[in-house]
């Protein structure tokens, strides 16, 4: 198998959180579940660290009462990792109310800490915002936003 990360993140999604998000097993649980589906203990674990990173910057981002300035400059590792495509479809999402400023400093955190080669195309991004949306709460309108966007591609995107 040839997996990265964000292999691993997207089937702990689809599989254990998107469905059924009240029942998420512990990290324990779950290292067993993904071993068994064949990922390396290594990938595992970092996995698992992102997702302790996504909650714990979101709850960081709440404590401060920092504001995220409304624009953004993206800094070399970021703009490495994000194509302008990818960095404009954040912009775009911004800009009509998906993401805030908070949740697109989350997404872009997310995506930092991913592994340091790892360079994401637009389809993961999608993935990745969905995720973050997901583990913020009043972010259901969004994350439905998201999930038409993901699922029905050729849907027209409101304005």
């Amino acid at each position: 198998m040839n997996e990265n990360l964000l292999d691993v993140l997207l089937f702990v999604f689809e599989n254990y959180m998107y469905d059924d998000g009240e029942v998420v097993p512990d990290r324990d649980s779950l290292q067993v579940q993904l071993l068994e589906a064949g990922f390396p203990l290594s990938l595992i674990h970092r996995a698992l660290d992102w997702l302790e990173g996504l909650d714990q910057h979101r709850v960081q981002l709440l404590a401060s009462g920092r504001i995220a300035a409304p624009v953004r400059v993206f800094g070399d590792g970021e703009a490495r990792r994000l194509d302008a495509e990818c960095r404009g479809f954040l912009m775009h999402l911004e800009q009509v109310g998906v993401l805030d400023g908070a949740s697109r400093e989350l997404v872009l955190d997310r995506v930092m800490a991913l592994e340091e080669h790892e360079i994401v195309d637009l389809e993961d991004l999608k993935w990745l915002i969905l995720m973050v949306l997901f583990h913020q709460p009043g972010q259901e309108a969004a994350c439905a936003w998201m999930e038409n966007l993901l699922f029905e591609p050729t849907a027209e995107q409101p304005h």
